[in-house]
């Protein structure tokens, strides 16, 4: 009986691959931004998880692109160090002493441990910061804010270098400033604005939400940005999902292709979204769709 329900995975693991082929064929040399955030950076095992899946994504012949947060271990940090911020309409006032912080946790911390986490599956991962090689050039966000920035040009010569080179960039969502300063940027605005200047095909932003959702309370698993608009004039898009849907937005008025709401914390998302018919979370189009499509 073991003997048979062995061959019975097999054979399932076999159709699985079977049917993942045109998925496969779709996507080679196709460029995926990936923004990782929540339940993926919070334990060691789902880390590797997702490291395994972006191995797997370049070995088919995807080029990724991780762009990452970190908000929690941010904050963290900022308390163990016992400085205080203020904050401006719920926003935290980005000070020097702040932004020393932010960028520690990031470029160090965070940025240097996914980087290790695709290297132990094989893979070859090489972690930057928007600040490296002119990435990202930044003007301030608002003067309340201090040092947050929205990107106003990306450079990403050094992204396609590394993609010459079978290499996964890793990114820290932090840019320089037109006299040299270093500005702390929202991590989804960061992968938008990077995934808009690579065109890319995908733009997946992984959340601790299963997507967008109706008024029913059910995951619309395919809309157009007009639809996306209207759901937010209707206030049906609300709270903390109307800033991924601006940057899904923004992102297709950019170039990219198709962007993606979903939950980071589903095993193996990244491959569902990709690989198979049903794909995962939301999908939202232009209102003129572009090639490569689902």
């Amino acid at each position: 009986m073991r003997t048979q329900d062995m061959n019975r995975d097999w054979i399932a693991t076999a159709e699985t691959l079977s049917r993942a082929l045109p998925y496969l064929q779709r996507y080679t040399d196709a460029i995926v931004v990936i923004k990782l955030g929540g339940h993926a950076m919070g334990s060691d095992e789902g880390m590797d998880l997702f490291a395994r899946d972006v191995v797997l994504m370049r070995q088919v012949g995807v080029n990724p692109v991780i762009v990452h947060g970190g908000g929690p271990m941010i904050n963290a940090m900022l308390d163990r160090l016992d400085i205080k911020s203020e904050f401006v309409n719920g926003k935290r006032v980005t000070d020097q002493a702040t932004v020393e912080v932010v960028e520690m946790v990031l470029s160090g911390v965070i940025n240097k441990r996914i980087v290790q986490a695709i290297n132990r599956q094989g893979g070859m991962g090489v972690g930057l910061s928007g600040k490296d090689a002119g990435l990202i050039t930044c003007d301030q966000t608002h003067p309340d804010l201090g040092l947050v920035g929205t990107p106003v040009e990306v450079n990403p010569k050094i992204l396609h270098a590394l993609f010459a080179q079978d290499m996964i960039p890793v990114i820290a969502p932090l840019g320089a400033g037109r006299g040299g300063e270093t500005y702390n940027i929202n991590g989804d605005t960061a992968a938008g604005a990077i995934a808009a200047a690579l065109k890319a095909d995908r733009l997946l932003l992984l959340t601790d939400v299963s997507g967008v959702k109706n008024a029913g309370g059910e995951v619309l698993t395919e809309l157009k940005a007009e639809q996306i608009r209207q759901m937010t004039r209707d206030g049906v898009i609300a709270g903390g999902m109307i800033p991924k849907t601006e940057t899904a937005l923004d992102a297709i008025d950019g170039g990219v292709r198709a962007v993606v709401i979903l939950d980071g914390r589903t095993p193996n998302a990244v491959l569902l979204e990709l690989f198979t018919e049903h794909g995962a979370g939301s999908l939202i189009r232009p209102d003129t769709p572009l090639p490569p499509v689902r």
